[in-house]
């Protein structure tokens, strides 16, 4: 499966304006809550981890024209096809044709709140020391990433300072291309917005969170 992201869209224009929209409109058409249930109900199985579903929307060619829970839905089927869960036929009929294959974990409907409410913690125990500390000079990584990154193309190469320690946690990158949990140490990482954009006003700062592996003393 393909993990070259279509959704690093920090700092770009052309995308139209930001509508606001009230705080509690969470959904636009009937279907949407479906799509949201069905999204983590088959998160739930085990079978993909929320990076790969994460990496299965940004990597969708399509992404810049769906709207929010098209994203998702698109994403589903590309996982539930790529984990034989769905046939193209099925597909087509829009109705189940083969026998359903047996899934690792089910999520019941009477345990929904309380998996939801429970979540997930993705901190791990440090096995090494942090390379890094508050007030530390970082420059982050520059190059090209030839799979899933939670590294921002306009933080690329820039110069930041370590603004916050948050231990060590699971590397995304690693985690939603197959590659294990890999934690790393976690840090915010603080820029002049004019290192990002000579436009910028001056005096406002960008904070990124990014693990060890994207930067380097700078």
């Amino acid at each position: 499966m393909s993990h070259v992201t279509h959704a690093d869209l920090g700092g770009q224009t052309g995308f139209g304006p930001i509508v606001n929209e009230p705080e509690d409109e969470r959904f636009h058409a009937p279907w949407e809550p479906r799509v949201l249930a069905m999204t983590l109900a088959m998160g739930a199985t085990g079978l993909w981890n929320i990076d790969m579903s994460r990496a299965a929307r940004e990597s969708l060619p399509a992404y810049a024209r769906l709207t929010y829970y098209e994203i998702w839905f698109e994403a589903l089927l590309k996982l539930l096809a790529a984990h034989a869960l769905v046939a193209r036929d099925e597909l087509r009929a829009g109705r189940s044709l083969h026998a359903a294959r047996e899934l690792p974990r089910t999520l019941k409907a009477a345990d929904v709140p309380a998996v939801l409410a429970k979540g997930a913690s993705t901190e791990r125990a440090a096995t090494t020391k942090a390379r890094f500390k508050v007030g530390d000079a970082v420059r982050m990584f520059a190059g090209e990433v030839p799979h899933h990154t939670r590294l921002p193309r306009y933080a690329r190469g820039r110069r930041g300072m370590i603004e916050r320690v948050h231990g060590v946690h699971v590397f995304a990158d690693a985690h939603a291309t197959g590659r294990g949990e890999m934690p790393h140490w976690l840090y915010t990482v603080s820029f002049d917005a004019r290192d990002l954009w000579p436009d910028a006003q001056p005096g406002v700062r960008v904070s990124v969170d990014a693990w060890e592996p994207y930067m380097e003393k700078a």
